[in-house]
Order: C-alpha cells, then structure tokens, then sequence
C-alpha cells in the first residue's frame, strides 16, 4: 500500500461488511455508488477527495466516475456544514411562493451567503433545485426531513429553538 493509500480515510470493517453485502446484490459494483456515497458521508460527514478517493478504490472504480456522481447530485457535499444543513427549495414552484425572500431572510438573519457555514458551526444555508414537493412550497429540507410551507416565522422559530438546545439535534 502507497503512502497516500495509508492517508486516506477508512470504513470501518462493519461498514465494508455492508458495502461487501450491498455489492453482491448488483451485477457490477458501480451499481453500488450511491449507496456506498450515502454511507461514506454518513460516516465522514462530507466527500472530501479523500473520501471521494477511498470510495473510488472501495468499488474498483476510476474517481472520476465517483466526481461525476458527487458533483451532480447536490443531496452531496464537499465541504463540510453546519449541524443544521437548511437547504431551501429554490425551483418554480418555491420561488413562487416566496423561496427567493425566504434564502435571503435566512442569509441576513445568520449573517452568511448562501453555502456557507455560521461562525458557531451550527447553520448552513443552500439553495437545491427541486425538492419534489411542489404542493407544499416553500419547501425547505433540514437534514434531509422536509418542512412544507415554510416562511421566515417558522424558520425563525427553528433557528431559535436550536440555539437553545444548544445545537443539539
């Protein structure tokens, strides 16, 4: 093994037995990707290129066929985020009902743009394009679990609410 092979970060021996099981239930490993994507930024919290790379190698595959996958879906990251990722709903629909106003009251409630992090480490603010909830928009997803209807009082609410617990989820 090369000295950049020992620097990259390792699954854990637990985590290769489910990505071992989770390959032998496809015809080629590849079709594995996106799961073994979604485990590793479980584990790591973000794709970092090393991540990027270990997953690449994990499946035998080259990293750009991993970089292609990682850098078209935006449920991936590569940076890291705050402990709260408020990825807003910004397609027709959203911006419609007030998505636009709503990104722009988060960044100028939290004094950020959008993509990046606050200060304490708690918030993240993105823009995704389509979150598949038209009915209830604006949607904005936090950590991943969807929250309809949402305007600058709830996600006020939210704000302050976790600022008490203290950023604790």
């Amino acid at each position: 093994m090369s000295a950049v092979e020992n620097a990259l970060p390792q699954f854990s021996e637990v985590r290769l037995e489910e990505i071992r099981a989770l390959i032998a239930r496809y015809p080629h490993p590849r079709s594995a990707l996106l799961p073994v994507l979604h485990m590793a930024q479980e584990d790591f919290g973000y794709l970092s290129m090393d991540v990027q790379t270990m997953v690449a190698k994990t499946l035998d595959l080259h990293l750009m066929a991993v970089r292609e996958v990682v850098t078209f879906y935006t449920m991936f990251r590569e940076k890291p985020c705050g402990t709260y990722l408020l990825e807003v709903c910004t397609n027709a629909g959203c911006m419609l009902n007030g998505a636009d106003d709503l990104v722009r009251h988060l960044c100028d409630s939290l004094d950020i743009k959008v993509g990046q992090t606050t200060d304490d480490g708690m918030f993240t603010v993105a823009e995704v394009e389509c979150a598949g909830a038209c009915a209830g928009a604006p949607v904005v997803q936090i950590n991943n679990a969807y929250h309809e209807k949402m305007d600058a009082a709830h996600m006020d609410a939210f704000i302050a609410d976790a600022r008490e617990k203290g950023g604790e989820k």
